[in-house]
């Protein structure tokens, strides 16, 4: 799937919530970042993160800080090196894993249990 075909898919709710897991919201993200400008990327990929959790009734599971530090880091990555999405995954792995993933080098698991980490963007605890 391209890109636009990825974004119109989850933003008409046609992607399965078992479908749906960490390397998904990796992949979504690039697609939005591949699409617009940083910033209205980021917006239109949390509006649509909230709207897929609220119309399963968990809007309880997105994560502020989660999305936008990932997030981030997804763009960096492609700043520095241009790549398609099947070269950008296989040059950053580290980014599809979840368990352990990147954020464990910049956050404690602390800080993001917190509900203020969930509802508002935190900047690291960490020093790498």
């Amino acid at each position: 799937m391209t890109n636009c075909e990825i974004i119109r898919a989850f933003e008409a709710g046609e992607v399965a919530d078992s479908a749906f897991h960490h390397a998904e919201h990796v992949r979504l993200a690039f697609a939005y970042l591949s699409e617009f400008p940083p910033l209205e990327a980021l917006q239109r990929f949390t509006t649509a993160l909230k709207r897929f959790a609220e119309t399963r009734g968990q809007s309880t599971l997105y994560h502020a800080t989660i999305t936008h530090a990932y997030f981030f880091l997804i763009r960096e990555r492609m700043a520095r090196d241009p790549a398609d999405w099947d070269e950008f995954a296989s040059r950053n792995a580290d980014l599809l894993r979840w368990k352990d993933g990147v954020l464990s080098r910049y956050y404690s698991e602390a800080a993001l249990q917190s509900d203020f980490a969930r509802s508002v963007f935190v900047f690291p605890d960490r020093i790498c």
